[in-house]
């Protein structure tokens, strides 16, 4: 398969623009016109798991934590870091990162933690801004069905669990062309005035250029009157975090024996419980300290995630459980998702989960 088949529909479910800033989701290492044989699929990039993809005649091993944060200086060979890049491409295996872009999807990193423990209904607990933008165009009254159509198959008008969504609004459009001017309706050098119908709807950030191409193909006018707006609006479907609620309420010491058997722990670092049965979670993969107070906000009565400073634990004053199962713990299961993912679009592509344990931290009971 080529690479950028794969990486066009990871991309897809998990788009780019959906990373935190600070992020370097993507391909970071190959080229996009490589022909990939195998893929081998874990949660971090070590030497170990280079060594494997080697061993198992892998050229692209596809992680959930980017391996490249910074930029590099040198490359020496003198940190983990850059003796993976080298070896990599020494061996001419391509690496790709699909992380915070992961996390904010709603089938993604947290939505396999809900699905693992069961939780109904859940939702995103902090929805990203900015994803969205709105389209307004002008359309003669007789061709507009046929501008809407196209700008639906290029994505534009998708709002939730609805399709094709769109404000439309009749008017007069007035325009005079010169000489140089081939108008659709109307004489040159003649002021002009036409019965329109004004077309908004909203699209995907990342759908900008397939709207515009379709507007513009499909427009019947020589120039094509639109605005676009950036909307501040969050979007439901992406964000930070997830919560949801338990099938039943359970006691503290229940929910965190439930919890260590659903997510495979051995160890919790956790607070006191504020409320005696525990029913509404507010869950995020990795590092969540940042989404305390959204998990408060949300009126979840435990909150699951990882790498929880000393200092932060007495910020939950007793209003949720914090549970902190750690970092590799919280996200052990996006490999599989990974995998699951890919298999579900190309069933016959040789894809495989890594039988090493990349968790850098160990537990001495």
């Amino acid at each position: 398969m080529r690479l950028s088949l794969l990486t066009n529909f990871l991309e897809e479910y998990a788009p780019l623009n959906y990373q935190e800033d600070y992020d370097n989701s993507g391909l970071l290492v190959g080229n996009a016109d490589l022909d990939v044989v195998g893929a081998l699929v874990a949660l971090d990039c070590t030497e170990e798991i280079v060594d494997e993809a080697i061993a198992l005649n892998c050229n692209l091993i596809i992680t959930h934590h980017p391996i490249l944060f910074k930029g590099l200086k040198k490359l020496n060979g003198k940190s983990y870091i850059e003796r993976v890049v080298i070896k990599a491409i020494k061996h001419n295996i391509a690496l790709y990162a699909v992380h915070t872009n992961l996390d904010h999807v709603y089938n993604g990193v947290n939505g396999m933690i809900c699905k693992k423990l069961g939780l109904k209904n859940p939702r995103i607990l902090s929805p990203k801004k900015s994803l969205l933008k709105k389209l307004v165009t002008f359309c003669p009254v007789a061709e507009a069905p046929a501008l809407r159509e196209a700008l639906f198959d290029a994505g534009a008008g998708k709002i939730s669990n609805y399709s094709e969504c769109s404000f439309n609004a009749e008017g007069t459009g007035t325009f005079n062309g010169n000489e140089q001017s081939n108008p659709f309706v109307g004489q040159k050098g003649q002021q002009h005035h036409e019965p329109e119908i004004r077309i908004e709807t909203i699209f995907m950030v990342q759908d900008e250029r397939k709207v515009l191409v379709a507007l513009l193909e499909n427009h019947p006018y020589e120039e094509v009157a639109y605005d676009i707006y950036a909307l501040e609006n969050k979007f439901d479907a992406a964000g930070a975090g997830m919560v949801g609620w338990l099938e039943e309420g359970m006691e503290a010491g229940e929910f965190l024996r439930f919890v260590k058997e659903k997510m495979q722990v051995n160890v919790i670092r956790h607070t006191k419980p504020g409320v005696k049965k525990i029913k509404r979670v507010a869950v995020c993969g990795g590092s969540g300290s940042f989404l305390l107070k959204d998990a408060i906000a949300s009126g979840a009565d435990a909150f699951i995630t990882a790498d929880f400073k000393y200092h932060e634990f007495f910020d939950a004053e007793q209003k949720l459980m914090i549970t902190d199962i750690g970092h590799f713990e919280s996200e052990q299961f996006t490999s599989q998702l990974l995998i699951d993912i890919i298999r579900e679009k190309f069933p016959n592509f040789a894809i495989r989960l890594t039988e090493h344990n990349t968790n850098p931290i160990n537990y001495f009971f």
